[in-house]
């Protein structure tokens, strides 16, 4: 558990989206290039980077070599960077140019420093019902996330929560194991079948307060 990757939902990211505190996803991995953004202040070339703050940019990269897409130049036969929204950071000039002079290590798409976890392949939403307060608490979480990592998100909502009993459908949940593990089923497919709203059909997660363990 201790190298365990952290998850992020989508909002997360999105939450991100300015200059000075800039994320962006992009084949599963998610990446704070704000320092990068602090090394190159001023550089023209922030300029892709910074329209898509907040965002996934998958569609940048070939999700098999895990580098920016390339294409051979029509006119010059060369292979190049594909790079539709223009050249950005690391990223090198067309032709020989005196002001270019190669990327020093890794480029920031493959610099392990950058990366603070992973995007959520799928994101869900779960109800958790507070049974001492009878308080409840929509919670977008992500399904590769154990029932101790939602904990740590519902932390801000009540801080006694480690004070708690997990339950759904009366059975104890394993903090250790994610909802599916748990048998908190993911319905959205079937409610979108069906035209149903799911959030008016999150599952709800019963939290019995320690000194009062009764059934759920």
């Amino acid at each position: 558990m201790m190298n365990r990757p952290k998850f992020f939902t989508p909002s997360e990211v999105a939450a991100h989206n300015t200059a000075a505190d800039l994320w962006v996803s992009f084949l599963g991995k998610v990446c704070d290039l704000s320092p990068l953004m602090s090394r190159y202040e001023g550089d023209v070339l922030l300029l892709p980077i910074m329209e898509s703050a907040g965002k996934d940019i998958s569609c940048w990269f070939d999700p098999e070599t895990k580098d920016v897409v390339k294409f051979v130049d029509p006119v010059t036969s060369c292979v190049r960077y594909f790079t539709p929204r223009g050249r950005f950071v690391h990223i090198p000039p067309a032709g020989p140019r005196s002001d270019w002079a190669g990327v020093s290590g890794e480029p920031w798409w493959r610099d392990g420093r950058y990366e603070v976890g992973l995007l959520s392949a799928k994101t869900r939403w779960i109800r958790v019902i507070n049974t001492l307060t009878s308080q409840e608490q929509r919670l977008q979480v992500c399904s590769e996330e154990t029932l101790d990592e939602i904990l740590q998100r519902y932390l801000s909502f009540n801080g006694h929560a480690h004070s708690y009993t997990w339950k759904h459908r009366g059975e104890r949940l394993d903090m250790s194991s994610t909802l599916s593990d748990n048998r908190v089923t993911d319905d959205d497919g079937e409610l979108e079948q069906l035209g149903l709203d799911r959030d008016l059909f999150s599952p709800p997660l019963l939290l019995h307060f320690n000194d009062d363990l009764t059934e759920g």
